[in-house]
């Protein structure tokens, strides 16, 4: 288990060491160093000796090195996974899923490293000929949260060096050492030094100011919180860095009279209970037609309420830890509050006692205008609302200023489209409780971010776009 940072090729100490724990239970896992002003800048400046040369790598060998990384990261899916569960909390079940999923941005554009297309066309006035070509946008920040602390790494690393370009990782300080396990495996697949540098910086909003005033740095990718988004995007605007940024979603979850109740309870299961609930992606505002409301909250309730929670690493545990008490303490407050305002509790609802940052998969029912709807519930928490109308469902879904994804159950294909196209929001599943793929962009619009991750998009990112003008 690598407990050292990552500078210009070397494992190194910072100023003091941080601990990160097990939130099931509060145990200390490891010690992990941290970096001061000293380190930042060394990274930085590792970033930016190496950018020249690794802009001018063959775009084969980079797809080589993502391909040997690819191999490393499913032969050693299990031992990542591990660590994933124990300073994450989530089950291992979830933490092995997430890894392999983590290893396929690493296959994925592995493929699109040699596929950049470019452009060469007579111009209309047929005074010359247009030719665009795409270059490294050089050195990038890329700043990961905890919640998917292996995808969220290769969703970046991936591009970035396919792209050509170099970089600053700064992962979650609650889950660094997935990201520090999957660097020693960029590594061990050739990278070259100062390619890739990671630090966990001591003062980290004082830091990542820093970086990204410095003129040597040329674009961040930031996947977290709306509310850390739009600091980093003011900080960013200093010196117009270019920013692709994954923020939160709210996701809404329509269940038609004539959908499939079963599959759209199983998707419901998938689309709100990955990863304990603490998705991005997750359903947070379930809105069920009421003539077959009280069936789906029926056997939506008894699906949950057989969920196993325990420590993530235990044999057939199906909901782990949050990742924090904090955050824990966070879900809490939003259900009593919600309770408080009129919502009825079908189960779970109470925090556990004893030690562990656990809270039970709840289902509770709520008025249309009750505010835990306007929070993105990190957690196993499923409000759901009845409405009568497809107009209505749609107006429901739209409330909010958020749109990453929606999902919509039907079995009628044309309401599913249109429902689609009047909802706002960058992806949506239809029949499905997951859509997230390496070969789809991945993105929202309103507050929910900038740009897009994975796809034919993921890389471009990465690079600029360049028009040169040829007389002929």
């Amino acid at each position: 288990m690598r407990t050292k940072m990552y500078i210009d090729g070397q494992w190194v100490d910072g100023i003091k060491t941080m601990p990160v724990t097990d939130p099931s239970d509060g145990s200390v896992i490891a010690e992990v160093a941290v970096a001061g002003p000293e380190q930042c800048e060394a990274a930085v400046a590792a970033a930016d000796r190496a950018a020249a040369d690794w802009a001018k790598t063959a775009p084969r060998v980079r797809s080589e090195i993502l391909r040997k990384a690819f191999e490393i990261m499913v032969a050693e899916a299990d031992a990542i996974a591990t660590i994933v569960s124990k300073e994450n909390g989530k089950v291992l079940t979830d933490a092995k899923g997430e890894v392999m999923y983590a290893a396929e941005f690493f296959r994925w554009f592995a493929e699109e490293t040699v596929r950049v297309p470019g452009d060469f066309r007579k111009s209309p006035s047929g005074d010359k000929r247009i030719l665009v070509t795409h270059q490294p946008i050089g050195v990038s920040l890329l700043i990961t949260p905890w919640n998917f602390p292996a995808a969220m790494a290769t969703r970046k690393i991936g591009p970035a060096i396919a792209a050509g370009c170099t970089m600053i990782l700064k992962p979650a300080s609650e889950t660094p050492l997935t990201a520090l396990a999957i660097v020693d495996i960029m590594e061990r697949a050739g990278v070259p030094k100062g390619v890739i540098n990671v630090i966990l910086p001591e003062k980290v909003g004082e830091s990542i100011s820093k970086i990204l005033h410095d003129p040597r740095v040329k674009n961040l990718s930031f996947t977290g919180s709306t509310e850390v988004g739009r600091v980093l995007i003011r900080e960013a605007a200093d010196r117009v860095i270019r920013c692709s940024m994954e923020l939160g979603g709210n996701a809404p979850f329509v269940v038609f009279e004539d959908a499939d109740i079963p599959a759209a309870v199983a998707g419901l299961m998938l689309a709100k209970m990955r990863n304990g609930g603490a998705a991005c992606t997750a359903a947070n505002r379930v809105y069920v037609q009421k003539s077959i409301a009280d069936q789906f909250i029926k056997e939506f309730s008894q699906a949950m309420s057989q969920l196993k929670m325990g420590k993530g690493t235990d044999a057939g545990i199906q909901l782990g830890a949050s990742v924090s008490i904090k955050e824990r303490n966070k879900i809490a407050e939003l259900v009593d509050a919600a309770v408080k305002a009129g919502g009825k509790i079908h189960t779970g609802g109470t925090t556990p006692e004893g030690a562990g940052a656990f809270y039970p998969a709840t289902v509770i029912s709520v008025d249309k205008t009750n505010d835990i709807l306007n929070h993105e519930v990190f957690g196993p928490v499923a409000p759901i609302v009845t409405f009568d109308t497809d107009a209505e469902a749609i107006q429901l879904a739209n409330s909010t200023d958020f749109g990453l994804i929606s999902y919509v159950f039907t079995k009628d294909l044309a309401r599913a489209i249109r429902t689609a196209e009047a909802i706002e929001s960058g992806m949506v599943a239809i029949n499905k409780g997951v859509i997230s793929d390496p070969a789809a962009p991945f993105g929202g619009v309103k507050q929910s971010g900038l740009g897009r991750e994975g796809g034919f998009d993921g890389i471009h990112e990465f690079l600029e776009t360049k028009y040169i003008g040829v007389e002929i």
